[in-house]
């Protein structure tokens, strides 16, 4: 068993879908709590005029009924508001309409896009590449906090820095880089609680869960490194700096400290999980950047669109959405259950074994 997605849409097509499949039946879940987590990731300083368009609601299509899944694949369905004013030109059917996008932004899928699917109008690429994609991550990591929170788990984040500032000189560090048509990144950070030791394997590299984090972190748009723990600071320290010590007091295992973010041998060890995450700054600039145009081949300006100064504080939200997917599938995976009470009757004995046998 595993719990997987998959994701539909353009960015100013009719509609964003997703597909959800592997969450146990009888689990209580709520419209309410999916559009509150569709919301955060609409908030933010420094967010673009799009914000006040969209107000992001799901429907839920399939696998739900009565407020409890059924263990069929869930269907969600968030529709964009502003596809009334792009409907000629996204149109999936007719004739094309306006004009094409052809020169493309440097830090974007544009131009390789273009290039790899053999299309004229860069449109057809940034439409999906957006980052309005990851209003679906969102929908289907909110159905998988509900299922860890049920196990016990929860997630949280927080935006560290942009810039290069952080605290109080942040909104600054925005409002300067909107002043010159730019744009600034940040770094964010995830902390999942709760977890067990012993989700994930060290036996191949595809079942270490610590891969499955950084690989699904770097998925998000304009995310360009990922750390677990401490990662990048301990390669500047030595082996005793480093390694989180073992100490037992009255049959209980715990550490005092947790600069492996809760990974080791690619499996959760039980204490925090904490990953980070560096996003670069969005590529789409109020003053652009030297480009080609890919239909004359001279040399132009890149396009320019609604966009965002920054948009970390939604790239964290997308974060915890992954954390929860890749969190509930692990879950899954080890405890397994087609229905919500064989699942955490699983983890309840699991949990009993590791304390009893390791003081874990």
């Amino acid at each position: 068993m595993a719990v997987k997605y998959i994701s539909g849409g353009e960015s100013h097509g009719s509609r964003l879908v997703c597909i959800l499949e592997g969450l146990p039946a009888g689990l209580k879940v709520s419209s309410e709590f999916v559009n509150a987590e569709l919301k955060r990731r609409q908030g933010g300083y420094g967010r673009g005029g799009r914000m006040k368009i969209e107000s992001d609601r799901v429907e839920f299509l399939s696998g739900i009924r009565f407020g409890e899944t059924i263990g069929s694949p869930i269907t969600l369905s968030v529709e964009n508001r502003d596809w009334q004013n792009w409907h000629e030109r996204m149109s999936a059917e007719g004739s094309p309409f306006g004009d094409k996008v052809t020169n493309a932004r440097p830090g974007h899928a544009d131009l390789t896009g273009a290039a790899k699917y053999n299309r004229s109008d860069v449109r057809d690429i940034l439409e999906r590449s957006s980052a309005r994609e990851t209003t679906m991550r969102v929908a289907a990591g909110a159905l998988c906090k509900i299922f860890l929170k049920a196990c016990g788990v929860e997630i949280s984040g927080e935006v560290l820095s942009v810039g290069g500032v952080s605290g109080d000189k942040i909104k600054n560090r925005i409002d300067e880089a909107k002043a010159l048509g730019d744009t600034v990144g940040g770094i964010f950070e995830i902390k999942v609680s709760g977890v067990p030791a012993g989700l994930g394997s060290h036996i191949q590299w595809d079942k270490k869960l610590d891969a499955k984090f950084a690989a699904a972190f770097m998925s998000i748009q304009a995310i360009k490194a990922v750390e677990l723990g401490d990662g990048f600071l301990n390669a500047n320290k030595l082996g005793s700096e480093v390694h989180d010590e073992i100490f037992i007091d009255g049959g209980k295992i715990f550490r005092k400290t947790n600069r492996a973010g809760g990974f080791e041998g690619g499996m959760t060890n039980g204490e925090d999980l904490i990953i980070r995450a560096a996003m670069k700054p969005i590529p789409t600039l109020m003053k652009p950047l030297q480009t080609v145009d890919i239909a004359t081949k001279l040399a132009t300006t890149a396009s320019k669109e609604r966009s965002d100064t920054c948009a970390i504080w939604a790239a964290e939200v997308v974060g915890e959405a992954m954390a929860a997917i890749v969190t509930a599938d692990a879950f899954v995976e080890k405890f397994g259950g087609d229905a919500i009470c064989d699942t955490l009757a699983n983890l309840e004995n699991y949990r009993a074994r590791l304390a009893r046998d390791f003081g874990l």
